[in-house]
């Protein structure tokens, strides 16, 4: 299971999930303190805007930054003991594009367009952010369909927060 939450909800939601590994994405100048309940290796930090074309002065999501969050959800599901919980400050773009493109690494039979569909059946808010899925669509040899798939389900309701959510691998 993976669960997707704001850095506000963070160790309400790693507390709450019994979650023992925790991928973030948010800008690098954000602190973020790290749960007690979770071991350091089991902690990715990507730190990124949440933008989708380069910007002079922020971080663009890319191809090595995917990569690195597709190698750790690979290495959680080997070992998979407990939920995974994925964020970023709002819990609505970047958090929503890492789950999705997570499910749809860790679960290759799935169809996309399900999934996405799935994503906005338990989230109204949720708002993958394209430039994460464009770079994992191409990593996991999709053929453009995680970013069709995205694009069907549209914008969330535009919130300041995201409400916490989960996300099956089945």
């Amino acid at each position: 299971m993976i669960h997707v939450c704001s850095l506000a909800r963070l160790h309400d939601t790693v507390a709450a999930s019994g979650a023992r590994h925790v991928v973030t994405l948010i800008n690098v100048a954000t602190p973020v303190e790290r749960p007690a309940t979770i071991a350091e290796p089991n902690h990715l930090f990507i730190g990124i805007n949440d933008i989708v074309e380069e910007v002079p002065g922020f971080i663009a999501p890319g191809e090595a930054h995917v990569a690195r969050l597709l190698q750790f959800v690979r290495g959680w599901h080997a070992v998979r003991e407990a939920p995974l919980v994925v964020h970023c400050w709002a819990g609505i773009s970047r958090s929503t594009a890492a789950a999705f493109s997570a499910v749809c690494a860790l679960a290759p039979e799935r169809d996309e367009l399900d999934i996405a569909r799935a994503m906005r059946a338990v989230s109204p808010t949720a708002t993958p952010n394209l430039r994460i899925v464009r770079h994992a669509d191409a990593l996991l040899g999709r053929g453009g369909r995680m970013v069709a798939a995205v694009e069907a389900i549209g914008r969330g309701v535009e919130r300041p927060e995201g409400v916490p959510f989960y996300l099956s691998l089945d």
